[in-house]
């Protein structure tokens, strides 16, 4: 949740009388950050059918891989996916991981960038039968200033780390971030996004752990 390195985390711990090494909090992202985000997605309030959709990028092994990530038009969090490629076939892997969420509907408009692989994804899609017919594809760029805001969330908390060792610990880091985000932004049915107690009683009973 907040943009602090491991080593920093582990400082912060003994501080307060808790022997951590950074070694095992890295070791517990990778091991549960991932689980986290599953075990919420089915107590997430549904989002609305006004996607918006669009890449940043991480740094995984000294490279920049494009993240695709989605919200609705209120700025909650739809998914995310980090791909080697920004194509067509990408795009289409992302809408297909998307629609499958349950909190999820098939969107009745979709806004992107001007990235010529979003028409034909949504075409083919649409021809599969994935994709609602009447969905309607809108390349505006200004209003994808939402998604393009909410990127910072991930950028943010990866910058202390100086990128990711490998594409499925990023992947696995990711989830963690974009599950906590979506809690802080109040996406938890029947929990506000302001109270980080309930939010940990709520992480705890999805672990069947005390908290």
């Amino acid at each position: 949740m907040f943009p602090i390195s491991y080593r920093d985390l582990e400082l912060m711990l003994r501080d307060r009388g808790v022997e951590v090494d950074q070694t095992t909090i890295f070791r517990w992202i990778q091991a549960y950050a991932a689980e986290l985000e599953k075990r919420l997605r089915p107590h997430l309030r549904m989002n609305n059918g006004s996607w918006r959709v669009d890449e940043t990028y991480v740094k995984v092994k000294g490279r920049w891989i494009y993240l695709y990530r989605a919200v609705d038009s209120r700025g909650q969090t739809i998914d995310f996916q980090l791909s080697a490629k920004c194509d067509a076939e990408a795009a289409k892997r992302f809408f297909r991981k998307a629609l499958a969420q349950p909190q999820t509907v098939n969107p009745r408009v979709i806004t992107v960038d001007k990235n010529a692989a979003y028409p034909k994804a949504t075409a083919e899609m649409k021809k599969d039968g994935v994709l609602w017919r009447r969905s309607r594809l809108r390349q505006v760029k200004y209003l994808n200033n939402i998604v393009e805001q909410d990127h910072r969330s991930v950028t943010r908390l990866s910058r202390p780390g100086l990128g990711f060792g490998g594409f499925w610990t990023a992947r696995r880091t990711l989830a963690g971030y974009e599950a906590m985000a979506m809690m802080r932004k109040g996406q938890v049915r029947n929990i506000s996004g302001n109270d980080i107690r309930a939010q940990a009683t709520f992480i705890a009973g999805l672990f069947q752990i005390a908290a």
